[in-house]
C-alpha cells in the first residue's frame, strides 16, 4: 500500500503507549492497531485531528505516501479502475 502510517514513530517520539493514545483519542486500541497497522481503509479527519492534537504533530508526521513496489498487486487494481 503506498500510504504508510507513522503512528510507531510518533509514539516512540513521545514515550507513549498505544493504549494511552487510544484512550485520549477516545478510540479503541483495536481499532488504532488496525490504522497503526496500515490495514484501515480510510481515516475520519476528526480521529486524525484528535491524534494530531494528542501527539502534538502535523498529518504529514502520521502520513506519508511512497510508490509502490514494480510488480505490487495493488498496482493491478489501480490500472484496472
Amino acid at each position: 500500500m503506498p500510504i504508510v502510517v507513522d503512528i510507531d514513530v510518533m509514539l516512540a517520539r513521545r514515550k507513549m503507549s498505544v493504549g494511552e493514545l487510544a484512550d485520549r483519542v477516545g478510540i479503541t486500541p483495536a481499532n488504532l492497531a488496525v490504522l497503526k497497522n496500515g490495514r484501515a481503509k480510510a481515516v475520519r479527519f476528526t480521529t486524525l485531528e484528535s491524534l494530531c492534537q494528542v501527539l502534538d504533530c502535523q498529518p504529514g508526521d502520521l502520513l506519508r505516501w511512497e510508490a509502490a513496489a514494480e510488480g505490487d498487486p495493488d498496482d493491478d487494481l489501480r490500472a484496472a479502475g
